[in-house]
């Protein structure tokens, strides 16, 4: 496992978008979700000093495919970042790093914006949401997760990670993924 530190997202809408959507599986499975939820868990002890949950579910309502902690010190707070955030990729079809950027960061914008009232609380626009999207499905198939670092380290180790799967997937020779 790579010690090397976690990269950097973009900072431009454009390019966030365009890393997003260059990751589309060929499927994704409960075995794709396992692979992915591991390889964050171990790159995370590998790189990040803090703890951090690693979740990884179905965009059906509660079907969780992987579900662990980095290391000891995580906090139920943490599994309540990981709710907000997946409920902020299911809803606008992006991952919450994109909709921070998009608002700047300033969560009474994003919350008017959407008139969301009372519910703005319900979500979260930090990075560490992303959505993955299978090749002739529309629409996202499942939301990898993670919170308890720097939320722009908690949205790149994920991008990584599935830029990591399907470049293993393509060397094997597997056609389970593809990167467009």
């Amino acid at each position: 496992m790579s010690s090397k530190p976690i990269g950097q997202p973009p900072k431009d809408l454009e390019g966030i978008a365009a890393l997003e959507n260059s990751l589309i599986f060929r499927s994704f499975t409960s075995d794709t979700a396992f692979a992915i939820g591991m390889h964050i868990r171990n790159r995370l002890l590998a790189t990040a000093s803090e703890p951090a949950v690693v979740s990884v579910s179905f965009a059906n309502p509660n079907q969780l495919l992987f579900h662990a902690c980095s290391k000891p010190g995580t906090t139920p707070e943490n599994d309540t970042w990981v709710a907000m955030k997946r409920k902020t990729v299911l809803r606008w079809s992006c991952s919450s790093y994109l909709m921070n950027r998009k608002f700047g960061g300033n969560e009474q914008l994003f919350a008017d914006t959407y008139a969301l009232g009372a519910q703005a609380g319900e979500y979260a626009i930090y990075g560490g949401g992303v959505p993955v999207r299978v090749e002739g499905r529309e629409g996202i198939v499942a939301v990898v997760l993670v919170s308890g670092l720097a939320h722009e380290d908690d949205h790149m180790v994920i991008i990584e990670a599935m830029e990591d799967y399907i470049r293993q997937m393509k060397k094997s020779g597997d056609s389970s993924t593809e990167s467009t």
